[in-house]
This record gives C-alpha cells, sequence and structure tokens, in this order.
C-alpha cells in the first residue's frame, strides 16, 4: 500500500507531505484501516534501561513531534516510540521551507529548528493517548534561551514529562540550535548532565518510579569528544546514549539537488558515520552504558549492523519515509 501512495507524497512539499501523512495515519487507524499498511510482526523482546521493550525497533525522535499521532504510529509495529523534540514553550521553529528529500541519495535534509507547540501541549496529548507501550520524550531547549542558561530548560521539561515518559532523551546534538552542539563539550556537559540526574533523583522520590534518561549525540564527533562524552555517561550514570542524530556533513548528497541545504543531514548518508560512533562507543562505554543505534537504516541488514556494533536498541526515522511500514517489519525479523 505504501508503495503505492509514496509517489503522491513524494510530489508534495516535504513539510506538506509530512504532515498529510500523519493526518491519513490518523485516520487510518480511527477506521481501523492500519492492517492494510502494517502486517504485525512478533519481535524478540529484548530489556534495556530496565525496561522490556517487545522488539528492539523503534521510532526515533522528531517524527511526531507534539505527540498527536501516538496511537497510530504504534499501531505500525514499533516496539517503542519516541516523540518531541519538545521545548518548554512553543515556537514555530526555522523559516520555510526548512525540509529537503534527496531521492537519489536516499536521504532528507531538515532545518526545523525544534518546531513544537511546547511541553504542556505534548503532555496533554500523551495524556489523551490510548498506548500502553513504550513512550520515549525528547526534550531541548527553547531557541531563544541563552546557551549559558540552557540547563533550566532541560529541567522544565524533564520535571513535566517525568510522570508521563517510559525514558526521557536529552538532545543536546540538533544542528539547527545555534550553539545547541557546544553543550556536547566536556565542561558544559558535565555540568549539564549533573543537574539532570540530581533532578532525576527528586523526581524518582517525588513519583516513586524510576525514568531513565538518555543522551543524543551526533555523528559529528572525533575521537577526543567521544571519549570525552563517554567518560562523562559513565561518571554521572546515565542510563543510555542515541547515537546518533543528524549530520553537518554533505557527503554523499553535496552534487545533488539540495545537497547544498542548510541543515542536518540524514538517510542513507549517515548510515556509515552513525555506525562507527556506536561502535567506537561500545568500547568506550564497556558495557556500562548501552547504546541506541540510529542513522541511514534502511533495510533489515543495517539494523543488524548497528546491533553487531553494540548497539542494543535501534530507531528509524528517514527509512521510514523512503520504505514505509514494511521496514519496521523487516528490521524486526532481522533481529530476531
Amino acid at each position: 500500500m505504501y508503495s503505492l501512495l509514496r509517489p503522491l507524497f513524494f510530489q508534495l512539499d516535504a513539510e506538506k507531505a509530512h504532515h498529510a501523512g500523519l493526518t491519513a495515519l490518523n485516520i487510518a487507524h480511527k477506521l481501523g484501516l492500519i492492517p492494510l499498511i502494517a502486517r504485525p510482526v512478533a519481535g524478540k523482546p529484548v530489556e534495556v534501561m530496565g525496561i522490556r521493550f517487545p522488539n528492539a525497533v523503534g521510532l526515533a525522535a522528531g517524527l511526531d513531534k507534539n505527540g498527536d499521532c501516538i496511537d497510530a504510529l504504534a499501531a505500525l509495529g514499533f516496539g517503542s516510540i519516541e516523540i518531541g523534540t519538545v521545548t518548554p514553550r512553543p515556537q514555530p521553529g526555522n523559516p520555510k521551507p526548512r525540509l529537503f528529500r534527496i531521492p537519489k541519495a536516499q536521504a532528507i535534509i531538515n532545518r526545523m529548528g525544534f518546531n513544537n507547540n511546547g511541553v504542556q501541549q505534548l503532555v496533554r496529548n500523551v495524556q489523551n493517548a490510548r498506548y500502553q507501550g513504550i513512550l520515549g520524550i525528547n526534550i531541548g531547549k527553547n531557541f531563544d534561551t541563552p546557551i549559558e542558561r540552557a540547563a533550566e530548560d532541560y529541567l522544565t521539561c524533564l520535571t513535566a514529562v517525568y510522570p508521563h515518559a517510559s525514558y526521557v532523551t536529552v538532545n543536546i546534538s540538533s544542528p539547527n540550535t545555534k550553539n545547541l552542539r557546544d553543550l556536547q563539550s566536556a565542561a558544559a556537559l558535565s555540568d549539564l548532565l549533573g543537574k539532570l540526574k540530581n533532578e532525576q533523583t527528586r523526581l524518582a522520590d517525588q513519583h516513586d518510579r524510576y525514568v531513565p534518561i538518555a543522551l543524543k549525540i551526533a555523528p559529528d564527533l572525533d575521537d577526543t569528544q567521544l571519549l570525552d562524552i563517554a567518560h562523562q555517561l559513565k561518571q554521572h550514570r546515565f542510563d543510555a546514549v542515541i547515537a546518533t542524530n543528524t549530520t553537518l556533513s554533505r557527503r554523499g548528497v553535496n552534487a545533488l539537488p539540495h545537497g547544498d541545504e542548510a541543515g542536518g543531514l540524514s538517510g542513507a548518508p549517515v548510515r556509515a558515520a552513525s555506525t562507527r560512533i556506536v561502535a567506537r562507543l561500545a568500547t568506550a562505554l564497556a558495557g556500562e552504558v548501552p547504546i541506541i543505534g540510529v542513522g541511514g537504516i534502511m533495510q533489515g541488514q543495517h539494523a543488524l549492523e548497528k546491533i553487531n556494533a553494540g548497539a542494543s536498541l535501534i530507531q528509524i526515522y528517514t527509512g521510514l519515509i523512503y520504505r514505509g511500514p514494511a521496514l519496521i517489519r523487516e528490521c524486526v525479523q532481522a533481529l530476531k
């Protein structure tokens, strides 16, 4: 079914197609039509961060920023759904156009800029959803919050989403919010992770429930930066690391239409860099912190590649745009 619909969506502007696709998915779910586009598949359960995932294939953040389509997306067969990135206050994101397909490379460039309706609206959407599965909530900072006060935004979001999340992801690696990646530097990262862990401890006591926190990092890190991050993750007893976000590199797309657009590149061209980060983190972390692998997974074999490199779970996004729900089943089967 998706192979028939994709050419229609690809005739639309990428962002309009994104919204149209989610609207159509919600309608299909309400009408009970999801089985026509996604066949159920039994996966192999896996325990990560103290959570039992029904399968190792999750949806990466960014597709459903506000949690508008949780139930419909869950019906596709994911082992987990991650929504966001959400910020304390609503914000429109960067000027349009800001989302570009590069079909010849099976890639996407986006410079969305954390466009979302704010954390309180996301919480309301989560409360209205029927989904009882594994829900990750990805948090960020508002674009106009000075970088030296970024921790305040992350703590605001963590406090708001904590009672509603299975786990929380801290996004410090989007290239589309000015200076955000500066938080990956050793001193800034240590300060942020320390404050988040302290708040996690307080919230766990308050709610009598421990919610794990994961850190999402960029693929554009050198070995020294990676070792610093691995050290910080272990020192602050973080629960997981997600590797990776989009890349600033244009290798593989620089000669193609839209290949020179500003923003983060995702899809097939980032696969090798992402897998390299997973493998080097696996060595540096030595099993102390689990890794969630994401980036360039366009077929089941790519999911297995991430697991073999050291990931415990994988996530997909751009591959879903190009392959449709069949990719979920293919990845689940590859990891059984």
